[in-house]
């Protein structure tokens, strides 16, 4: 199974048992981790590997979401302030076309 210390290796049989664990969501990634007692990390890593080989999205793909997201957020601040602007130009338009009457 394990060898205790850093660099810990453990059988295939082990791995692929701890990933099916994580996998059925009866309990966090971190309980299963605990419970197997190994480290959090190496289980994470694990998972995404098994992501990553099953095609499913990757933290790339999530990186490229969240800076779309990032883009969008900064559209939309500029359009209110681009609308605002526009109000700004329309009141100033309205005003000085009073004062010329």
């Amino acid at each position: 199974m394990a060898r205790g210390g850093r660099g810990t290796r453990y059988s295939i049989e082990f791995k692929n048992s701890a990933i099916e664990m994580a996998l059925r969501g009866d309990q966090l990634v971190t309980e299963v981790a605990n419970n197997l007692g190994m480290n959090v990390k190496t289980l994470h890593n694990w998972l995404r590997e098994k992501r990553i080989k099953s095609g499913v999205r990757t933290e790339t793909n999530l990186s490229k979401q969240e800076s779309v997201e990032e883009e969008l957020k900064r559209l939309r601040k500029e359009n209110a302030r681009l609308k605002m602007e526009r109000d700004i130009l329309k009141k100033a338009t309205a005003y000085f076309a009073k004062e010329t009457l």
